[in-house]
């Protein structure tokens, strides 16, 4: 069972890819925050000064209806000037109840606005963000983020910010008139009010913590959540359903404990406040009966005055509250920022180059690389690959092959030395047309929750009906795709979980010839399909190669014995390099490989 850190936050695990850990708490600043956030939107707020000025007329509606009440009560005797009183007050409620129903419908048009570019630009965020960042974060965590936080904003926005302006112009509002009534009601009145800002300050302090970190372990179980789901078949491959099971529960009852700690801390508010709001009612109402002895303020504006010192209190109480609720968007909108925060990817130079269709001669000269600094995975690196070669890069596991695959199409870019393109830097190239002159089927397959004529026309968008089907054939896919009852436009479940991993690699290879590039990327294209396809994805692999810089990657030395270059790495250095026969005869390691696993 996971230990939980002292603030009831379950430690950072291991993935089943990747270390992954809880978001970074950093100091935070409430003030700042929302500053930030105002900020963020600005130009998509559209309408926000209509509601604004409706708050005014509704906050108007709500201050005099107590002086029309103390009006009527002072002319109860006489009965000329009540009807037209009586009157008045009608239609301030009923103006009242307009102005909060158009107010409502504008609210809601412009916090859904805002809270759509929001959402908008954190996606667009995440898609400039590097690979490194999304190696290193739980993917249930940033969806979390992308849904639950921009919620939490979202209700804030469109619930509370209305209320807000409104409270704000009602208690100055009533401030104003509380002093025009009379001055020493009021002053009795502000006894109370150090005292609300003394309780709001003392809640907001434990509240704002614990939602910060109600919001970090929603994340974590999201991302908990995400992993069991897309690893099911894994779990219960290792028969590990009650590990998972109990750190669910984990997750699920550290939620739980501090949930209920923030809602505990929260439910002090109202009611303190209440007993507070109420003393000093008491004491209002204790002043004025003793001046209205005297003589010196009537019935009248003594109701009046109990009204408005009722609503003075109830603003006071209503943004207590509401500025806690603002703990919980607070705390989704610092996670937020945490990603915006984040470096991007290095942009395009102002005069990059466009890649557009390459020769494919590719050189690397001294390249250094590693996803640590202290721990370089390739290490002084140097080989050239002319134009229209086939090379076949193996080696153990870790040795570097997908390294040099993520850096040619500069997922990352090296830490030491360069790579050419045709005699220029891959670095001086745009990223979108020097990715768009590879061809790439990776070791992992992706695939769409989209058709599979979609998924392979993913590659090339404007390609043909008649075109998918030949580089479905050409991989080998055409048959089991016609077998299926929708043929070609059979829906792909996510991820492809629908089909074998055999089956899935196919189609990824069906998309990369589709796409025909200058230059062909397998990483290893075979790993998963029987020994039957794989000699048919060999024979198509061999013809669509022809002419064209390919690197292939392969566990099996089988499939690589055509290639003009075999590049044996090892802990990141070329151990050798040669062809086939070349290598078999110098007897060396590719050699002892290749008796190994032909059973010689």
């Amino acid at each position: 069972m996971p230990e939980l850190k002292p603030n009831g936050i379950p430690p950072a695990k291991t993935s089943m890819r990747h270390q992954r850990g809880l978001p970074v708490v950093k100091p935070r600043n409430l003030r700042g925050t929302l500053l930030r956030l105002w900020k963020l939107t600005r130009g998509h707020r559209q309408g926000l000064s209509a509601v604004f000025l409706l708050s005014g007329f509704a906050s108007l509606s709500a201050m005099l209806t107590p002086f029309l009440i103390g009006r009527i009560i002072d002319h109860i005797d006489a009965l000329n000037p009540v009807p037209f009183l009586l009157t008045g007050l009608l239609l301030v409620y009923l103006a009242d109840w307009a102005i909060r129903f158009l107010q409502s419908f504008l609210m809601a048009s412009v916090s859904q606005n805002m809270i759509c570019f929001i959402r908008k630009s954190l996606f667009f965020k995440m898609k400039d963000l590097p690979l490194s960042y999304f190696d290193k974060s739980q993917h249930g965590d940033l969806m979390s983020r992308l849904t639950n936080d921009i919620d939490n904003i979202s209700t804030t926005i469109s619930d509370s910010l209305t209320q807000l302006m409104m409270l704000a112009f009602t208690l100055t509002g009533i401030l104003c008139i509380m002093f025009w009534l009379n001055i020493w009601l009021t002053l009795t009145a502000l006894i109370t009010v150090p005292f609300v800002f003394l309780l709001t300050k003392t809640i907001t302090k434990h509240t704002r913590k614990l939602y910060r970190a109600q919001q970090n372990v929603l994340g974590s179980l999201n991302g908990h959540i995400e992993e069991s789901i897309s690893g099911l078949s894994l779990v219960k491959a290792f028969g590990r359903e009650a590990q998972v099971t109990e750190e669910f529960e984990t997750y699920n009852e550290s939620l739980c404990r501090i949930g209920t700690k923030a809602l505990i801390w929260s439910g002090y508010l109202m009611p303190i406040m209440n007993v507070i709001n109420n003393l000093g009612f008491i004491c209002i109402t204790v002043v004025s009966g003793i001046m209205a002895s005297q003589g010196l303020i009537t019935v009248g504006v003594i109701s009046s005055f109990l009204l408005y010192s009722r609503q003075f209190t109830r603003p006071l109480i209503e943004v207590s509250n509401i500025f806690n609720v603002f703990q919980t968007a607070v705390a989704g909108a610092e996670r937020i920022f945490d990603i915006f925060d984040e470096v991007p990817e290095p942009a395009d130079k102002p005069d990059a180059l466009s890649a557009e269709n390459p020769k494919g001669k590719v050189v690397f000269d001294h390249v250094w690389f590693g996803y640590h600094p202290e721990n370089p995975i390739l290490k002084d690196l140097s080989f050239t690959v002319p134009s229209g070669t086939r090379i076949a890069i193996v080696g153990p596991t870790g040795a570097g092959k997908t390294t040099i695959i993520s850096l040619l199409a500069r997922f990352y870019d090296v830490t030491g030395g360069r790579i050419l393109l045709d005699g220029i830097d891959l670095r001086e190239y745009k990223k979108s047309s020097l990715r768009n002159s590879f061809g790439i089927v990776l070791q992992d397959t992706a695939l769409f929750y989209l058709s599979i004529r979609e998924n392979i026309r993913y590659g090339r968008e404007n390609a043909m009906d008649e075109e998918v089907v030949a580089a479905s054939i050409a991989a080998g896919a055409h048959s089991f795709i016609t077998r299926l009852p929708k043929g070609y436009d059979t829906l792909v479940g996510e991820d492809g979980g629908s089909f074998s991993q055999g089956e899935r690699q196919l189609i990824t290879i069906a998309r990369a010839i589709l796409a025909d590039a200058p230059i062909l990327v397998l990483d290893e294209a075979t790993s998963s399909v029987d020994t039957r396809t794989e000699q048919k994805i060999r024979e198509a692999v061999l013809q669509l190669t022809q002419n064209r810089t390919s690197f292939i990657i392969a566990h099996r030395l089988s499939t690589i014995r055509d290639s003009d270059v075999i590049l044996l790495l090892k802990d990141g250095e070329i151990a050798e390099m040669g062809n086939h026969a070349e290598l078999i005869a110098r007897k060396g390691l590719y050699y002892e490989m290749y008796q190994t696993q032909m059973g010689l």
